[in-house]
């Protein structure tokens, strides 16, 4: 057996603007990963996170510094033990995924058990902005089933507000990426509340949201930065109601499958999401998220062009990946 990886960064265009409580980008800066061996080649897909300090540079360091045992036959559980949760885990792990079901002829979908894997329906995310361009970005999307509100400041009454009488069929899921206090999360909650409101992102900052003990939660909380890996979980417990997995925190689809296994059994309802890629960075989690409660996987839908062949999305319906783009 003979390996070789190579490394590429790559750059998207996002159509338009995205912005979020900590900043807007124009592009999606993504690191793909590819692996190669007797004729097949494997690939995934990594976004760097920076809020947690990775960067293009950090995360292909860190591919390279795991090159010589990929190469020399590190499996996907050897991963677990070599490095560290995060992007360019993330990318090995999901290119080795590819990699043997190509040269296995057996798909991922298969390997998990799924038979016949269904196309999901996914959140559509809007972007932060004063409450009168949500309402606009609101309405211009009050077709899909599934919003998902990027918020965390103040107004965000208001920006809730403006988005729901603007999309009253859509089901709405808030985003506050750590962008709500102590003082104001309660009034907030009360409001998301009368709003109708689905699902709260993370309000609080990961390691400073103790006061979701004490407070009544009349719209499930979600965990987003407060969780990457399964041992996360039981400090979680009475603070959150649910989890959003994501395969660049998780380091792979291998360590996001049993983070998803384990918030099963305490309870925890899932979410499956995102950063903002390509689609063969979401074809994993596609088949990741084919029993989750919430989906968000819109990343290509947010770019202005997108890798052939990609995932096949119809309205706000993903399909599960061909074996062209990845599985």
């Amino acid at each position: 057996m003979v390996r070789v990886l190579s490394v590429e960064d790559e750059r998207f265009p996002i159509a338009g603007t995205f912005t979020i409580s900590r900043g807007s980008k124009t592009e999606a800066e993504v690191i793909t990963c590819t692996i190669a061996e007797s004729g097949f080649i494997g690939r995934g897909e990594c976004v760097p996170y920076k809020r947690y300090g990775e960067t293009m540079a950090s995360v292909r360091e860190a591919i390279e510094q795991a090159r010589r045992a990929v190469e020399e036959g590190a499996s996907r559980t050897d991963l677990l033990g070599l490095m560290q949760a995060g992007a360019a885990r993330n990318a090995i792990d999901c290119a080795l995924w590819d990699l043997e079901a190509k040269t296995s002829g057996i798909g991922v979908a298969s390997r998990l058990g799924l038979a016949s894997p269904r196309a999901l329906e996914t959140a559509y995310t809007l972007s932060l902005g004063e409450p009168e361009a949500m309402a606009a970005q609101a309405r211009a999307n009050a077709m899909r089933p599934l919003l998902k509100v990027k918020i965390g400041g103040d107004g965000d009454i208001a920006r809730i507000r403006a988005v729901t009488e603007a999309a009253p069929q859509s089901r709405i899921i808030l985003d506050a990426n750590e962008g709500w206090t102590d003082a104001n999360i309660a009034e907030n909650l009360a409001a998301a509340a009368e709003l109708g409101i689905a699902l709260i992102e993370q309000p609080l900052p990961a390691g400073a949201d103790q006061i979701l003990a004490r407070i009544a939660h009349p719209v499930p909380i979600c965990a987003d930065e407060s969780v990457h890996g399964a041992g996360d979980l039981d400090r979680l417990k009475g603070l959150y109601d649910a989890v959003n997995i994501k395969l660049d925190k998780s380091g792979g689809l291998t360590a996001a499958l049993e983070l998803r296994d384990r918030a099963h059994a305490l309870g925890f309802q899932v979410m499956v999401g995102c950063m903002v890629g390509t689609s063969l960075a979401m074809a994993p989690a596609v088949l990741l998220a084919q029993d989750a409660d919430f989906v968000d996987l819109d990343g290509p839908l947010l770019l202005a062009r997108d890798r052939s062949p990609g995932l096949i999305y119809e309205g706000s319906m993903v399909s599960p990946p061909r074996s062209a783009l990845w599985g």
